[in-house]
């Protein structure tokens, strides 16, 4: 793909969130219909303990995509940074140890993920029958996920030049070769023909393996049309300094993703307590609230682009115009999607599962969710800003007291003093989230003057 059309340091700021976060939020849309699609076929096509078992596994899932996303927007800021520099040869250079330190962790997590999942899930739910089809799915996708991290690098390159279509375009065919391959491989059958013994939730995983892996010859290829593929330099061998710089604009992200796993475990622990259908209720409604998140995760990518070219370039003035007015943007998005998110609780739990204890749970969050979600763009847009200035501790820190600390001590306390409720549970946790995200505003704010010294 050409990047002529796209120039992150002169195009217009809304003209740019338009070009890099609508195909962005799309192609984020597919990837998290994978695990809606995925959901819905474990539950109508094999049982509610299906359902439940995919839905528990969300944070250990959680920690791989963590891990990738964390590695690719150090990468992304560290190339948009270079490009801003007009150091081409350096952004080459960073794009090939990113590749190099993909595989590696990688076979890191596979390692260390087979080992450690079966205390995890137990930890969480001692239920036998839901503990194996967990682990059979998990396994699965450990074996699988060299291919994600290696997606997530190269994309990392394209989209620091302003290109988020072609990881778009892969989600899309992705998205749909998953759903054609789940029926064929949970059931063995193909139009009614038993071709093979059906894999139940083992299918699921092979699909969704499949589906990420066809999609990186594509990006391959998009990558060798771009301007920095000429100074991309194939090796096996570590360049310690580059290692060094992603990995401390990575790891921080990563941890600060990671935080959302951790988090997810807290509550899925505290959502036990009501049974395996406030799990699978609870968990199949995250799946539906992630759609929901997409426009702010598309903002959040064009933040990324934007503010580190910028900031490589030195035009600090634009990269605060560019933090103020995604922030606009997503609060006016957020809030028109959290009416939506209340309205239609009760008839997105039907597609999961005909249990009305489940959609009970499910519907129960999503309601409370729904006040919640116009806080979100404090965090999502603060955090995207600080990792294109290549600040990503700061987003680590407030992840660890959002996503962790915090609840579990609030949701502690309010067990002690009230009783279990579901419900309070769920508002408390409201409450905290526009707290914080109002005096995080307040901070970010402050912080980021103080950072391009204006």
């Amino acid at each position: 793909m050409s990047n002529n059309s796209i120039n992150l340091k002169e195009d217009s700021i809304y003209s740019l969130f338009i070009k890099i976060a609508i195909p962005s939020s799309i192609g984020t849309i597919f990837q998290n219909l994978y695990s809606v699609v995925d959901s819905i076929f474990a539950g109508k096509m094999i049982s509610d303990q299906a359902l439940a078992a995919i839905g528990q596994i969300f944070p250990i899932y959680f920690i791989i995509i963590a891990l990738g996303v964390g590695l690719s927007i150090g990468t992304t800021a560290l190339i948009a940074n270079s490009i801003g520099e007009n150091n081409l040869n350096n952004s080459g250079n960073i794009f090939t140890q990113s590749f190099l330190l993909s595989i590696l962790v990688a076979l890191l997590v596979t390692f260390i993920g087979i080992y450690f999942s079966p205390s995890l899930i137990m930890f969480m739910n001692k239920d036998l029958i839901t503990l194996d089809l967990s682990l059979r799915y998990l396994n699965i996708i450990f074996f699988g996920s060299i291919f994600i991290f290696i997606l997530m690098s190269i994309n990392s390159s394209l989209s620091a030049q302003g290109d988020t279509k072609s990881y778009r375009n892969v989600l899309i065919f992705s998205f749909f070769l998953n759903i054609a391959l789940n029926p064929i491989l949970i059931s063995g059958k193909f139009f009614n023909y038993q071709i093979f013994s059906p894999l139940g939730i083992d299918g699921i995983a092979y699909a969704t393996i499949i589906s990420q892996f066809v999609g990186i010859f594509y990006l391959f290829i998009k990558l060798s049309k771009t301007l920095i593929y000429k100074y991309v330099k194939i090796t096996i061998i570590p360049n310690i300094k580059i290692i060094k710089n992603i990995l401390s604009q990575g790891i921080p992200a990563s941890i600060g993703m990671m935080m959302i796993a951790v988090g997810s475990y807290i509550l899925i622990y505290f959502v036990s307590i009501f049974g395996v259908d406030a799990i699978a209720g609870y968990t199949a409604a995250g799946r539906y609230e992630q759609l929901f998140f997409l426009p702010l995760l598309g903002l959040s990518t064009a933040t990324v682009s934007i503010v580190g070219q910028n900031f490589g370039a030195k035009q600090f003035l634009r990269v605060l115009e560019t933090y103020k007015k995604a922030v606009g943007v997503a609060l006016v998005i957020l809030s028109i999607l959290g009416i939506i998110i209340f309205i239609t609780s009760e008839i997105a739990m039907s597609l999961f599962t005909e249990n009305e204890e489940v959609k009970k749970f499910g519907s129960n969050y999503l309601k409370i969710s729904a006040l919640m979600f116009p806080a979100f763009p404090f965090f999502f847009i603060g955090n995207a800003t600080f990792q294109g200035l290549k600040k990503a501790i700061i987003v680590m820190y407030m992840a660890i007291m959002r996503f962790v600390f915090i609840p579990l001590v609030m949701i502690s306390i309010i067990f002690y003093q009230f009783g279990e409720s579901y419900m309070l549970m769920f508002y408390s946790i409201a409450f905290m989230h526009w707290a914080i995200g109002l005096s995080y505003y307040y901070f970010c704010s402050k912080k980021f003057r103080s950072i391009l010294n204006l």
